[in-house]
């Protein structure tokens, strides 16, 4: 076998563990914290530095491939794994995963997944585990391969090898209009994301969310390059719901009105309102999409709480509730389940956006570069942290060398110089 040892190391992801429950319900702000009592379990504040593990494979050749584990920002919502800790998720790696991981084929990489991440006493493992594991053991088969990762999911999925890129969505955190700013100067696929989630951000009847939409529209055209004409794409934390009510016709109204301010654009509206349960989700975001879709607007549905796992995926994709759905890859678990997610929305003609959170880490975003790639995802989301620079930089230019590295693979083997 090619695993011959396991290692561990305590991380940090790129930014902080936030309890989402406490920030809508009003949590005040000063500065980079949060007055008051955290509302979700295992939160001691209501933002906590992001933690995470680093799992490192040594193979037979003494090569050390890694993989890193965590969760996303808002753990604990929307029917989210709960808050990492790395002493909890040490011990259960050492325990059930490394024997696992020891006895597997490694060259293998969807039959090494299947067999390291069977239940454990009858529970699907921890999903931040899966997602670390299945890092590592991608990049352990690409070394035994001689290939990249992206070649190795080409191969056990039966992909054609890409040759296109796939466009990259920036979030600009708290700091909006000087992250804004950046993202037109770097010519940002798609971009703000905007972190609307508390009501003074979102505004009464979404007059302060409305006057950021047409504000980004402008500076786009006031400074970006001539040609340049993003995406732009709102996540809203379901504050449409909350404050203009959940009544399907209602919201589409309402995020028809956000898309007239900005004639021209395409426009992503993720989130833009939580009914309470996966199902209730479905059916009410396939009646918006439908509304939307019947008046031919251009304003497009995003879907992410309530939609975690693959099965969640499977359920809204073959609903056809939403336009676009986020992958959320700590969510999802294994990459090879990202991997499966991209194809099953492309089966059933829904955008596939591999996306994930700023508490990842460089690892995690450039393994999620290769999945995004050879299954040729609609956009995929510069990751980690809430800065722009770092993050477009990681994700852009780990595609680059990909790009790159597959195209001279592609071409003949002989001297051509």
């Amino acid at each position: 076998m090619q695993i011959k040892d396991v290692l561990l190391a305590p991380g940090n992801g790129a930014f902080f563990y936030d309890d989402q429950a406490a920030i809508g319900a009003g949590a005040i702000q000063d500065g980079f914290i949060y007055f008051g009592e955290p509302v979700t379990p295992g939160f001691k504040s209501i933002r906590v530095r992001a933690s995470a593990l680093s799992i490192g494979l040594v193979l037979t050749d003494d090569t050390v491939v890694w993989g890193d584990m965590m969760n996303v920002q808002y753990s604990g919502a929307g029917g989210r794994d709960p808050l990492f800790d790395v002493a909890q998720t040490s011990d259960l790696t050492s325990r059930v995963m490394t024997p696992r991981l020891l006895e597997v084929d490694a060259s293998q990489y969807l039959d090494a997944c299947a067999q390291v991440f069977k239940p454990c006493k009858q529970e699907r493992l921890p999903l931040a585990v899966e997602y670390g594991v299945s890092q590592a053991l991608l990049r352990a088969a690409g070394h035994l391969h001689r290939k990249t990762m992206a070649e190795v999911v080409c191969t056990e999925f039966d992909l054609p090898v890409p040759t296109s890129r796939v466009p990259i969505y920036c979030q600009s955190g708290d700091a909006r209009e000087i992250n804004v700013d950046k993202m037109i100067l770097k010519a940002v696929d798609v971009l703000p994301h905007g972190l609307i989630n508390s009501q003074r951000k979102f505004g009464v009847n979404g007059h302060t969310f409305m006057d950021f939409v047409k504000w980004v529209a402008t500076r786009t055209r006031q400074i970006g390059r001539p040609g340049y004409h993003p995406v732009l794409h709102f996540d809203v934390y379901g504050w449409i719901g909350q404050e203009i009510g959940l009544e399907p016709q209602q919201i589409a109204d309402f995020i028809c009105r956000v898309a007239d301010t900005v004639p021209g654009f395409t426009l992503n509206i993720e989130c833009p309102a939580d009914f309470g349960s996966t199902k209730a989700q479905i059916d009410n975001y396939a009646r918006i999409v439908s509304i939307l879709d019947d008046r031919g607007s251009s304003a497009r549905i995003v879907v992410d709480e309530r939609c975690n796992t693959l099965e969640d995926i499977r359920l809204f994709a073959e609903a056809r509730a939403a336009h676009l759905i986020q992958i959320k890859t700590p969510d999802v678990g294994s990459l090879a389940d990202t991997a499966r997610a991209v194809l099953l929305c492309k089966e059933n003609k829904v955008g596939a956006y591999v996306g994930g959170s700023c508490t990842e880490t460089d690892l995690s975003a450039q393994a999620s570069v290769h999945v995004s790639v050879a299954t040729q995802a609609d956009m995929m989301l510069a990751k980690p942290g809430m800065g722009v620079d770092e993050a477009f930089s990681i994700v852009g230019n780990e595609q680059n060398r990909l790009l790159a590295t597959l195209k001279r693979h592609r071409a003949p083997t002989e001297d051509v110089g």
